[in-house]
């Protein structure tokens, strides 16, 4: 167990795109994967749907034989509901024709038109709901179940898991814990993935919620990640949710279990001048603000019926965009 009680701050900043727990944008996800693999992040977090990885790894692969990199493969589940896991809809006939669509105008992923919700392309980061002036939006969930995990599992054979908690959920937790290990797939990273929104702003209970899991997940012998979900799907918005996701871990650093400790939620190119030069985490996870950066591009190649990577200067533009969110942490 030596190498998994690694201290902290001893390895090498590592960066995880986050395509987005609901997001079965398998175009736009496969453009992602491989601009930010040839961008040099070291993992990948998709939604846990075969149709969905074969997209990643396509990205990946592509990327893989251009420039030499390959990151790992994760993907998201969660031990009940989760903000992460959900979706909006609403019945475009109730919208009225003089309607502004700030809905529309809000979306980061284009997902809204007259014709409704894109299932395919929203994330759930639920910015229509409170924008509909007619409370037209709801929001339903998009969840794994526990009885197809194990199947996913070891159809998908991903590099990694991240589990979504809640501080309560110690129990369901376990269940899920026990379901990867009985899939008999083998992980070379789990990452759990909780903040203080998940846990009533108390950073105590947030502490006690980790090594309870580091606990559960002690018998599966991989090396376990601390992801602080700052301010969950937020990171597109303003430099202030990067504010969040560094005070979070300011608070949680000398209290979490052995592991690595990687910030997440609200994290964008303003994260890392936050941060003191002593006190730098192992890792970051960019998630909307990455996928926005470069969404122009993948739009742009989409009208012509291309890949990213099938036009060579697009694509190049794409690439640094990537780079200059990621070069803080990786340089």
């Amino acid at each position: 167990m030596k190498e998994l009680e690694k201290k902290h701050n001893t390895s090498n900043k590592w960066v995880k795109l986050i395509c987005g727990a609901s997001n079965e944008d398998i175009v736009s996800i496969e453009d992602l994967c491989a601009i930010y693999t040839a961008a040099g992040v070291d993992y990948i977090d998709v939604a846990a749907d075969p149709s969905v990885v074969e997209a990643a790894r396509k990205g990946i692969n592509w990327s893989k034989r251009e420039y030499g990199n390959k990151p790992g493969l994760m993907i998201s589940i969660s031990d009940g509901k989760d903000i992460h896991f959900r979706k909006a809809k609403f019945d475009p006939k109730k919208c009225p024709p003089d309607c502004l669509r700030p809905c529309e105008n809000i979306c980061p992923t284009y997902a809204i038109s007259a014709h409704g919700v894109s299932k395919n392309k929203c994330y759930g980061c639920g910015r229509c709901i409170s924008s509909c002036p007619l409370n037209l939006i709801s929001e339903y969930e998009y969840k794994l179940s526990n009885s197809s995990l194990k199947d996913i599992l070891r159809t998908i054979k991903p590099d990694a898991v991240e589990i979504h908690t809640e501080i309560n959920r110690k129990d369901s937790f376990q269940q899920v814990a026990s379901i990867i290990k009985n899939s008999g797939v083998k992980l070379k990273k789990i990452s759990v993935s909780c903040g203080l929104a998940q846990s009533n702003g108390n950073p105590e209970d947030l502490a006690r919620a980790f090594w309870e899991r580091y606990e559960i997940l002690a018998e599966h012998k991989v090396q376990l990640i601390w992801q602080l979900d700052g301010r969950p799907m937020s990171g597109d918005i303003a430099s202030t949710t990067a504010k969040a996701a560094v005070k979070l871990w300011e608070k949680m650093q000398a209290s979490l279990p052995p592991g690595l400790i990687q910030l997440a939620g609200g994290t964008n190119s303003s994260t890392y001048k936050f941060l003191k030069e002593d006190q730098i985490p192992d890792g970051i996870a960019f998630g909307s603000v990455a996928r926005k950066l470069v969404q122009p591009f993948i739009a742009e190649t989409f009208e012509t019926n291309k890949k990213i990577y099938e036009n060579p200067e697009i694509m190049a533009v794409a690439i640094k965009k990537a780079k200059f969110l990621l070069n803080p942490w990786k340089h």
